[in-house]
């Protein structure tokens, strides 16, 4: 629990308080022991008054700094709960375990129609598992924070491949149109469609197209991310 420079001083002050409040209410009763064995009757009696009127100020004073140290410790504890649950959500957004929306960019991937003499190799004409991978690649390269495919979402565990005539991502079976959506730096992600980039090639035979966005969003990923070869590292 990581406490600021504004409570640590007020729980100093606090205790220091404390402290001289409940050694002062000590003294007090020290003087009264004195008192009965020096003071005739009248004066002790004034002397105990007195002391009684202290000693109740003292305790008003002392229970004031309780109650507000006590305030004090559960604003902190507070803090921390949000610190901690902040720290939590921007994990599980790294991770893909949430929701997430921002600029980027959306791409739409289609299969080609075959003309001319290219017709002898239809293969080129359809989005392989490979090349939703080399544009993944070159998003991730391009600094994007999150993508998805078809609202898969795009984890460490993420598999594509291929799977008959359609494509496996996390285990779910997607076709064309393919829409990969990245939230990023917009330039920066548009700007894989480049000369001589993958894009590029791949619009030679299918079609492309791609378009920023202001506010993409991506959903989180609905699987479980495996840890099992993972430990951490004891300190």
């Amino acid at each position: 629990m990581k406490l600021n420079a504004k409570s640590i001083l007020i729980l100093v002050i606090c205790f220091i308080l404390s402290t001289a409040i409940t050694l002062q209410l000590r003294t007090m009763a020290s003087e009264d022991a004195i008192a009965s064995g020096t003071f005739g009757n009248g004066e002790l009696r004034d002397s105990l008054f007195k002391a009684e009127e202290r000693y109740k100020s003292m305790q008003s004073q002392l229970s004031e700094s309780t109650k507000e140290l006590e305030k004090i410790r559960k604003e902190t504890t507070k803090e921390g709960a949000t610190d901690k649950n902040d720290e939590l959500n921007r994990n599980n957004m790294i991770l893909g375990l949430t929701d997430v929306t921002g600029p980027g960019i959306v791409i739409t991937a289609k299969d080609g129609t075959p003309t001319g003499a290219a017709t002898d190799n239809m293969s080129l004409f359809l989005i392989h598992d490979a090349d939703l991978r080399e544009i993944i690649s070159e998003l991730w390269n391009a600094g994007a924070q999150a993508i998805s495919v078809n609202d898969q979402r795009i984890v460490s565990s993420t598999c594509i491949m291929c799977a008959g005539n359609i494509i496996s991502i996390n285990n779910e079976k997607v076709n064309s149109p393919f829409v990969i959506k990245a939230i990023g730096n917009q330039e920066s992600l548009y700007g894989i469609d480049r000369p001589g980039g993958y894009i590029q090639y791949m619009k030679a035979y299918t079609s492309v197209d791609l378009k920023k966005a202001d506010s993409v969003e991506i959903p989180k990923f609905e699987g479980a991310i495996s840890q099992k070869y993972i430990t951490q590292v004891k300190e």
